[in-house]
């Protein structure tokens, strides 16, 4: 799979190679290219390296041969790909800055200039390979993502089962998903009966219930029961490989910045063109020495030419994307990433969002009668159901534990899929299991508790909010200037509950997806850049609709990932604020890089003109104010960068 990525004045192809799967259970390898394993960084070490050995040559009064040929191999090193990329660009009837650079070196070099035009095929050769660098991290990020697909799946056929690489698997194909496994891919249950936590598909908090006939989705997490499933799609439509997809596609895309630039950039190389033939033709023409004449040409064709104009977009916001992808959040365009800078209000969904999507004990009621307390309640319901490892089991053990009930050892223990489980609790029989819907109350999920056939009390478990809910919120206020609104369609009491614990003021409940548009649309009405935070299908056109989205989800829904601005695979709602803070620094940057070409520019070109611009200050001031400004882009590949965008916990 490669990753092509094209940026005017260097054109750079990463290749990304199939890696070595982990071990199950082994933490992803961390992969950071190094940086002479990328040619053009090769390529410019050797252009430098035989440019200083020719300097040495010169100084230490060898042969004139002997430097010459030096030179001659710094010229080849360093510029046979910009010359070949450039001499394309000509074929298409397009001029390119990399055959303007060529040009002015062996300009150089045909007025006897062979270091000065060797100087600037060595710093433009660097140039290239910062650019180079930049696009590895992003390919870098990639292949991190990809360590979170589940890796292999069991496939049943009439020989048996088989392990396969998930990738391997074809529509049809009947795949075994045992408990507490990821499922590999879209498809059918054919037999056995579980639950299945996607809550970044549907929005739903709890984990659902899943029979034969039902569709379950790839990367969601299997529950207690083995699943047999066919099969529905093939691997390459699953959600990591549309992941690798839009990572190929926002490497392509270029921000409104840089093709306004790329707009005037055209016309702005052949103002150059026409300007340099000017200085060298008039001054020719008043009676000044041709060698004198053409160095004053070259010097002003290298010094005017856009290469640190072009340059000034693309690193800082390609850099950013880099560093937000190591981080788990997947940034779909260089457009996106410049459009998450410029929102200032946010509008965020509750379940799966705000909250985890996993729940807690919020309510603890014995009925009349059973002569048990809360406390009482709670341990035999925890008592009997601390074999289970179903969410809610787990949600009630931990209730439990946290105020510090001792536990009963729990025989006889069974569970049903999709009905509860039953246990033998100090000679009695518990069942556990959740109650008629009808009598879920404040967006909560009800659980009854039975001993000997008796009902003795009810559980009540609501969505856990997530930890940094509120210190993102408040991150995102301080970032607006706003707080961001609540858009649920979960009912008043649940949406009030989780607005109060993260300091939400305005909430809006009960929305249907259509409902979420139009709140969307009547705030960016209002004047505003609306960043929308959702997670799934439910929440794919309010996300279309806003000036930038984010989808939230390890797993994340395929609707979500096609229509989202940006997704946070590593579920972490601190990383919303510090995306867009990022990206606000990106946008900065590319502000400042612009600043720096074109003051360089500036005054490089009227120092040549107005008085006597030697050629190897000229080099150095034009390709150093280049160099410049991709490492000024490439300071947002730093870990610092992303530390200073994430909200701090108060």
């Amino acid at each position: 799979m490669s990753l092509h990525v094209f940026l005017y004045g260097g054109r750079v192809s990463v290749t990304l190679a199939p890696a070595p799967r982990p071990s199950v259970g082994a933490p992803p390898p961390r992969r950071r290219t190094r940086v002479l394993a990328l040619p053009e960084a090769r390529w410019a070490l050797a252009a430098l390296v035989a440019f200083l050995a020719g300097l040495a040559a010169d100084l230490g009064g060898a042969p004139g041969w002997a430097g010459g040929i030096l030179y001659a191999v710094a010229y080849v090193c360093g510029g046979w790909e910009p010359a070949l990329e450039g001499l394309r660009a000509l074929r298409d009837k397009t001029l390119d800055v990399d055959l303007l650079m060529i040009v002015a070196a062996l300009g150089a070099a045909a007025i006897g200039q062979v270091l000065d035009g060797a100087l600037l095929i060595v710093i433009f050769a660097t140039s290239g390979a910062l650019e180079a660098l930049a696009t590895a991290r992003t390919a870098d990020s990639v292949r991190g993502l990809l360590d979170l697909a589940p890796t292999t799946a069991t496939r049943v056929t009439e020989r048996g089962e088989e392990t396969v690489p998930t990738d391997g698997l074809a529509v049809g194909d009947i795949v075994l998903v045992r408990p507490g496994e990821r499922i590999g891919a879209d498809g059918t249950v054919l037999d056995g009966v579980s639950e299945a936590d996607q809550a970044t598909i549907t929005g739903e908090s709890l984990p659902v219930v899943k029979r034969p006939g039902d569709d379950v989705f790839a990367g969601t997490l299997n529950g207690t029961g083995a699943l047999r499933v066919r099969v529905g799609r093939d691997p390459a439509d699953s959600v990591i490989a549309r992941i690798v997809t839009l990572v190929e596609e926002a490497s392509r895309t270029k921000a409104p910045t840089q093709l306004f630039i790329e707009k005037i950039e055209q016309r702005y190389s052949v103002g150059v063109v026409v300007a340099t033939l000017a200085v060298f033709g008039v001054p020719l023409a008043f009676g000044e020495n041709l060698t004198d004449a053409l160095l004053r040409a070259m010097t002003f064709m290298i010094v005017a030419s856009p290469c640190a104009v072009v340059l000034a977009t693309m690193p800082p916001l390609l850099s950013a994307i880099a560093n937000a992808g190591r981080h788990g959040v997947l940034v779909k365009s260089a457009v996106a990433m410049e459009r998450l800078g410029e929102i200032d209000t946010a509008a965020l969904d509750k379940t799966g969002t705000l909250t985890e999507g996993t729940p807690e004990v919020t309510a603890v009621r014995p009925l009349p009668g059973s002569g048990l307390d809360e406390d009482a309640l709670l341990t035999l319901a925890a008592s009997a159901e601390h074999p289970s490892e179903h969410p809610l089991a787990r949600a009630v053990v931990t209730a439990a534990r946290t105020r510090g009930l001792p536990l009963a050892p729990a025989t006889d223990f069974t569970a049903a899929p999709g009905h509860g489980i039953t246990a033998t609790v100090d000679g009695a029989v518990v069942t556990v299991g959740r109650a008629d819907p009808a009598e879920a109350e404040h967006g909560g999920t009800v659980v009854r508790v039975t001993r000997d056939g008796t009902p003795v009390g009810t559980l009540t478990l609501t969505d856990r909010l997530r930890p940094d809910a509120p210190a993102a919120a408040s991150a995102l206020t301080a970032l607006t200037g706003t707080a961001p609104t609540l858009l649920t369609g979960d009912n008043t009491h649940a949406a009030a509950r989780v607005a109060g614990a993260t300091g939400l003021t305005d909430v809006r409940a009960g929305l249907l997806p259509e409902d979420k548009v139009n709140a969307v649309r009547d705030l960016q009405t209002a004047g505003r850049k609306v960043l929308f935070v959702g997670d799934g299908v439910n929440d794919a056109p309010a996300l279309a609709a806003a000036h930038a989205g984010i989808a939230m989800g390890r797993a994340g829904s395929d609707l979500a990932l096609e229509t989202a601005d940006a997704v946070v695979v590593r579920d972490e709602l601190a990383a919303v604020p510090a995306v867009v803070r990022l990206s606000r620094t990106a946008r900065r940057l590319v502000a400042q890089n612009l600043v720096i070409a074109g003051t360089a520019i500036t005054g490089l070109v009227l120092w040549d003109l107005i008085g006597h611009l030697p050629l190897p200050l000229g080099v150095a001031g034009h390709e150093g104010s280049t160099v410049l400004v991709g490492l000024n882009g490439l300071r947002l590949l730093r870990e610092s960068a992303w530390r200073s965008g994430q909200p701090q916990d108060t």
